[in-house]
């Protein structure tokens, strides 16, 4: 798979799986995340997708300031249903990398590691897109999306027209595709630590 070589600059994500490790899956539990991850999971990039990666990198930090983030320990409450908008890919994004899933997750082993309702849908904060939640303390964040600050080009919609035409030719398809990416590219790359972009509050 071919992807756009600023996935690689884009900032990663290392957590420790208590489960990983006791399954030999990764030694020490350690394992790394990185932007094309997300977009293997998804099948796409776009703003939506790199700013859900953004959000959960920036909620584990919050979460875990002086140690390793602990994924299948954070419980995500989305703040809206899950056929709602864009919830239910960022939410993907979020199982990802804290291994928060919903009734379809994992049910643990010998009555631990369960990752199993640890990710739930419409019952958190209207006003952000997500609440992480350690599960062993209960120390909680709110995290939400800004990007006002990183506007799509002026000549994105036309191109889109012409790309989805059915008579579009490959450049005008490759011509929507790069415009497309490099907002990506800006969002994962110049505000990846832009606290107006990747919002983080504590309530």
């Amino acid at each position: 798979m071919h992807l756009p070589a600023f996935y690689s600059h884009a900032p990663r994500v290392l957590v420790r799986d208590p489960l990983a490790e006791l399954l030999g899956a990764a030694d020490g539990g350690l394992i790394e995340y990185g932007y094309a991850d997300a977009v293997r999971l998804t099948g796409h990039s776009c703003p939506t997708v790199a700013g859900a990666y953004l959000m959960a990198r920036a909620g584990l930090r919050a979460l875990y300031p002086d140690t390793l983030p602990e994924r299948g320990g954070v419980v995500v409450t989305m703040g809206a249903a899950e056929v709602e908008g864009t919830t239910g890919v960022i939410a993907q994004v979020f199982t990802l990398v804290t291994g928060a899933a919903a009734n379809n997750g994992f049910h643990g082993i010998g009555g631990q590691h369960a990752r199993h309702n640890l990710l739930r849908y419409g019952g958190g904060d209207r006003n952000s897109i997500a609440g992480f939640r350690r599960a062993d303390n209960g120390d909680s964040v709110h995290l939400s999306l800004d990007l006002s600050a990183i506007p799509p080009a002026p000549q994105l919609r036309e191109l889109m027209v012409r790309a989805l035409a059915a008579d579009a030719t490959g450049e005008e398809r490759a011509a929507f595709g790069s415009v497309w990416q490099d907002r990506v590219r800006r969002l994962l790359l110049e505000h990846a630590d832009d606290p107006n972009v990747i919002r983080v509050e504590r309530r």
